[in-house]
Protein backbone atom coordinates (compact mmCIF):
# COMPACT_ATOMS: atom_id res chain seq x y z
CA UNK A 1 0.00 0.00 0.00
CA UNK A 2 1.28 3.46 -1.27
CA UNK A 3 -0.48 6.49 0.77
CA UNK A 4 0.96 9.95 -0.22
CA UNK A 5 0.26 12.23 3.00
CA UNK A 6 0.20 15.96 2.88
CA UNK A 7 -0.12 18.23 5.80
CA UNK A 8 -0.21 22.43 5.79
CA UNK A 9 -2.70 23.52 8.35
CA UNK A 10 0.30 25.45 10.27
CA UNK A 11 3.61 27.29 9.02
CA UNK A 12 4.80 24.54 8.22
CA UNK A 13 4.64 22.53 5.34
CA UNK A 14 5.04 18.44 5.33
CA UNK A 15 4.67 15.69 3.10
CA UNK A 16 5.31 12.00 3.11
CA UNK A 17 5.16 8.69 1.69
CA UNK A 18 3.85 5.62 3.63
CA UNK A 19 5.13 2.68 1.88
CA UNK A 20 5.14 -1.30 3.00
CA UNK A 21 8.49 -0.92 3.42
CA UNK A 22 8.75 2.20 5.10
CA UNK A 23 8.38 6.14 5.48
CA UNK A 24 9.50 9.16 4.06
CA UNK A 25 9.15 12.60 4.67
CA UNK A 26 10.12 15.92 4.42
CA UNK A 27 9.13 19.06 6.28
CA UNK A 28 10.03 22.32 6.00
CA UNK A 29 9.08 26.23 7.99
CA UNK A 30 7.40 27.90 4.73
CA UNK A 31 5.36 30.38 6.26
CA UNK A 32 2.91 31.93 3.86
CA UNK A 33 4.78 29.86 0.79
CA UNK A 34 2.73 26.69 1.14
CA UNK A 35 0.83 27.11 -2.14
CA UNK A 36 4.19 27.70 -3.93
CA UNK A 37 6.36 24.68 -2.90
CA UNK A 38 3.90 21.73 -2.29
CA UNK A 39 3.51 19.92 -5.33
CA UNK A 40 7.40 20.37 -6.00
CA UNK A 41 7.95 18.81 -2.47
CA UNK A 42 5.71 16.08 -3.26
CA UNK A 43 7.49 15.55 -6.61
CA UNK A 44 10.46 15.35 -4.88
CA UNK A 45 8.93 13.01 -2.43
CA UNK A 46 8.19 10.37 -5.43
CA UNK A 47 11.29 10.90 -7.09
CA UNK A 48 13.67 10.07 -4.17
CA UNK A 49 11.07 6.64 -3.15
CA UNK A 50 10.75 5.80 -6.84
CA UNK A 51 7.30 6.13 -7.04
CA UNK A 52 5.05 7.41 -9.84
CA UNK A 53 1.99 9.32 -8.57
CA UNK A 54 -0.01 6.45 -10.64
CA UNK A 55 1.42 3.63 -7.90
CA UNK A 56 -0.62 5.84 -5.17
CA UNK A 57 -3.59 3.80 -3.59
CA UNK A 58 -4.94 6.67 -1.53
CA UNK A 59 -3.89 10.42 -0.61
CA UNK A 60 -4.24 11.41 2.87
CA UNK A 61 -4.24 15.24 3.93
CA UNK A 62 -4.47 17.20 7.36
CA UNK A 63 -8.10 18.51 6.85
CA UNK A 64 -7.65 20.53 10.09
CA UNK A 65 -8.69 22.62 12.41
CA UNK A 66 -6.12 24.74 11.58
CA UNK A 67 -4.97 28.09 8.93
CA UNK A 68 -8.37 28.90 6.89
CA UNK A 69 -5.92 29.10 3.49
CA UNK A 70 -3.78 26.24 4.91
CA UNK A 71 -6.05 23.34 5.05
CA UNK A 72 -7.82 24.84 1.60
CA UNK A 73 -4.72 23.94 0.41
CA UNK A 74 -4.10 20.85 1.51
CA UNK A 75 -7.79 19.30 0.49
CA UNK A 76 -7.62 21.13 -2.92
CA UNK A 77 -4.59 19.50 -3.84
CA UNK A 78 -5.67 16.18 -2.36
CA UNK A 79 -8.71 16.57 -4.34
CA UNK A 80 -7.07 17.84 -7.98
CA UNK A 81 -4.62 15.29 -7.74
CA UNK A 82 -7.23 11.99 -6.86
CA UNK A 83 -9.48 12.89 -9.10
CA UNK A 84 -7.84 12.70 -11.72
CA UNK A 85 -5.84 9.34 -10.62
CA UNK A 86 -9.17 7.80 -9.59
CA UNK A 87 -8.14 7.07 -6.01
CA UNK A 88 -9.64 7.46 -2.58
CA UNK A 89 -9.16 10.58 -0.29
CA UNK A 90 -8.47 10.08 3.77
CA UNK A 91 -8.78 14.10 5.63
CA UNK A 92 -7.32 13.32 8.95
CA UNK A 93 -7.83 15.36 11.61
CA UNK A 94 -4.42 17.68 12.58
CA UNK A 95 -5.05 17.34 16.44
CA UNK A 96 -5.71 13.47 15.88
CA UNK A 97 -2.19 14.10 14.43
CA UNK A 98 -0.75 15.26 17.03
CA UNK A 99 -1.87 12.48 19.19
CA UNK A 100 -0.32 9.91 16.66
CA UNK A 101 2.91 11.37 16.89
CA UNK A 102 3.30 12.33 20.30
CA UNK A 103 4.61 9.06 21.59
CA UNK A 104 2.23 9.09 24.27
CA UNK A 105 -1.43 6.97 25.25
CA UNK A 106 -3.58 10.12 26.69
CA UNK A 107 -2.90 13.34 24.64
CA UNK A 108 -4.13 16.38 24.82
CA UNK A 109 -4.26 18.09 21.76
CA UNK A 110 -4.25 22.26 21.17
CA UNK A 111 -3.35 24.78 18.64
CA UNK A 112 -3.32 28.30 18.60
CA UNK A 113 -7.04 29.67 17.34
CA UNK A 114 -5.86 33.36 17.42
CA UNK A 115 -8.16 35.45 19.50
CA UNK A 116 -7.09 33.90 22.58
CA UNK A 117 -8.63 30.22 21.61
CA UNK A 118 -7.52 27.13 21.02
CA UNK A 119 -8.29 23.96 18.93
CA UNK A 120 -8.77 21.53 21.28
CA UNK A 121 -9.17 17.52 21.39
CA UNK A 122 -8.05 14.74 23.89
CA UNK A 123 -7.30 11.12 22.74
CA UNK A 124 -6.75 8.02 24.02
CA UNK A 125 -4.48 5.09 22.69
CA UNK A 126 -6.91 1.78 22.01
CA UNK A 127 -4.77 -0.26 19.88
CA UNK A 128 -3.35 1.35 17.40
CA UNK A 129 -6.21 3.80 17.42
CA UNK A 130 -7.08 6.67 19.15
CA UNK A 131 -10.72 6.96 21.01
CA UNK A 132 -11.86 10.92 21.58
CA UNK A 133 -12.53 11.78 24.93
CA UNK A 134 -12.82 15.48 24.14
CA UNK A 135 -13.98 16.03 20.50
CA UNK A 136 -12.67 18.62 18.42
CA UNK A 137 -13.67 21.43 19.41
CA UNK A 138 -12.97 25.21 19.24
CA UNK A 139 -12.20 27.38 22.81
CA UNK A 140 -11.28 29.42 25.20
CA UNK A 141 -9.28 27.85 27.12
CA UNK A 142 -11.18 29.26 30.59
CA UNK A 143 -14.04 27.14 29.22
CA UNK A 144 -12.60 23.83 29.03
CA UNK A 145 -13.64 20.87 31.73
CA UNK A 146 -10.11 19.23 33.34
CA UNK A 147 -9.60 15.98 31.64
CA UNK A 148 -10.38 12.67 34.12
CA UNK A 149 -7.91 10.84 35.24
CA UNK A 150 -4.02 12.00 35.16
CA UNK A 151 -0.62 10.91 32.74
CA UNK A 152 -1.55 13.56 29.89
CA UNK A 153 0.60 15.03 27.90
CA UNK A 154 -0.15 18.54 26.09
CA UNK A 155 0.52 18.70 22.49
CA UNK A 156 0.27 21.59 19.90
CA UNK A 157 1.14 25.57 19.92
CA UNK A 158 -1.80 26.22 22.01
CA UNK A 159 -0.06 25.01 25.35
CA UNK A 160 2.66 28.33 24.01
CA UNK A 161 -0.24 31.30 24.33
CA UNK A 162 -1.25 33.30 26.95
CA UNK A 163 2.47 32.66 29.01
CA UNK A 164 1.29 28.43 28.86
CA UNK A 165 -2.13 29.15 30.56
CA UNK A 166 -3.62 26.13 29.29
CA UNK A 167 -1.34 24.02 30.63
CA UNK A 168 -1.99 25.49 34.37
CA UNK A 169 -5.98 25.49 33.46
CA UNK A 170 -5.75 21.68 32.62
CA UNK A 171 -3.31 21.04 35.56
CA UNK A 172 -0.94 19.01 33.56
CA UNK A 173 2.33 18.38 34.05
CA UNK A 174 4.10 17.43 30.76
CA UNK A 175 3.23 19.51 27.53
CA UNK A 176 5.25 20.18 24.11
CA UNK A 177 4.37 23.76 22.58
CA UNK A 178 6.84 23.16 19.83
CA UNK A 179 5.10 20.23 18.18
CA UNK A 180 3.01 20.52 15.19
CA UNK A 181 0.92 18.15 12.85
CA UNK A 182 3.42 16.40 10.43
CA UNK A 183 2.72 14.71 7.47
CA UNK A 184 4.11 11.62 8.97
CA UNK A 185 1.82 11.19 11.55
CA UNK A 186 -0.99 11.69 8.53
CA UNK A 187 0.04 9.69 6.54
CA UNK A 188 -0.02 6.84 9.29
CA UNK A 189 -3.65 7.78 10.04
CA UNK A 190 -4.90 7.70 6.70
CA UNK A 191 -3.02 4.23 5.40
CA UNK A 192 -5.40 2.57 8.40
CA UNK A 193 -8.45 4.62 7.02
CA UNK A 194 -7.91 3.23 3.54
CA UNK A 195 -6.81 -0.43 5.29
CA UNK A 196 -10.19 -0.27 7.03
CA UNK A 197 -12.19 0.88 3.95
CA UNK A 198 -12.48 4.46 5.19
CA UNK A 199 -11.16 6.29 2.01
CA UNK A 200 -13.29 8.83 0.22
CA UNK A 201 -14.34 9.77 -3.00
CA UNK A 202 -12.15 12.93 -3.80
CA UNK A 203 -15.20 15.17 -3.72
CA UNK A 204 -15.25 14.69 -0.29
CA UNK A 205 -11.82 16.12 0.57
CA UNK A 206 -13.16 19.25 2.60
CA UNK A 207 -11.48 21.30 5.35
CA UNK A 208 -12.37 20.84 9.09
CA UNK A 209 -12.74 24.40 9.98
CA UNK A 210 -14.61 24.44 14.05
CA UNK A 211 -14.64 28.12 13.54
CA UNK A 212 -16.90 30.21 11.12
CA UNK A 213 -15.31 33.69 11.46
CA UNK A 214 -12.05 34.88 12.19
CA UNK A 215 -12.78 38.45 13.80
CA UNK A 216 -15.00 39.55 16.88
CA UNK A 217 -17.70 42.12 16.88
CA UNK A 218 -17.01 44.72 19.16
CA UNK A 219 -19.00 43.55 21.90
CA UNK A 220 -17.21 40.04 21.96
CA UNK A 221 -13.98 41.84 22.34
CA UNK A 222 -15.31 44.29 25.42
CA UNK A 223 -17.17 40.80 26.95
CA UNK A 224 -13.53 39.00 26.88
CA UNK A 225 -11.66 42.20 28.26
CA UNK A 226 -10.55 43.77 25.57
CA UNK A 227 -10.63 47.66 24.91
Amino acid sequence: MRVLAIETSTEYCSVALKQDDGMLSHAELAGQKHSEILLARVDSLLAEAGCRLQDLDGIAFGAGPGSFTGVRIAASVAQGLAFGLSIPVMPVSTLEALAEASGHDRVACALDARLDEVYFAAYQRQGENWLAIVGPCLSAIGELALLPGSDWMGMGSGFAILESELARHLRLAKTDAAKYPEAEAVALLGARMLASGQGRDAVDAQPIYLRNKVAMTTQERHARGYR
